[in-house]
């Protein structure tokens, strides 16, 4: 089952499409007028050119791709970073360079990926006290190696 989203593409990319029948994300492509050098230790958003306007109840997640940061250090700084529903601005990705060299980024390339997700909003009932668990308060660590 499909999520129909709305989507502007503002850039000269393609839009962002599924690269396998099962992939769960979406790349996003660097929206640029002249390349970007992200020197070590450096953040910098980076525009998409894509506005999106999501169904209510969902999100997109704006997440690394994975052979940036293998390769080259290059990661999203909040990742996942969130895209709620009622936002209708542009998509921007901020990356961060945790490697030891400089890194450019192009107009074009491919620097993070978005999965759509459905969410639901929570009712927080205040309480005195919560039912106990086998976990109870272990935390980091807790359950094994």
């Amino acid at each position: 089952m499909y999520l129909n989203v709305k989507i502007v593409n503002q850039s000269s990319n393609p839009l962002p499409a599924y690269q396998t029948i099962h992939a769960a994300g979406m790349d996003l492509s660097a929206n640029l007028t002249e390349s970007i050098v992200l020197q070590p230790l450096e953040r910098k958003l980076i525009p998409t050119g894509l506005y999106i306007e999501l169904p209510e109840k969902s999100e997109a997640q704006i997440r690394p791709r994975s052979g940036l940061a293998l390769k080259y250090g290059i990661t999203v700084l909040n990742s996942p970073g969130t895209i709620d529903s009622d936002y209708r601005g542009e998509l921007k990705v901020l990356l961060i360079n945790l490697s030891n060299e400089s890194f450019t980024i192009n107009h074009g390339d491919r620097i993070a990926q978005m999965v759509i997700a459905r969410v639901e909003q929570a009712h927080l009932l205040e309480v005195i006290e919560l039912t106990s668990s086998d976990r109870a308060s272990g935390g980091f660590g807790s359950t094994g190696h």
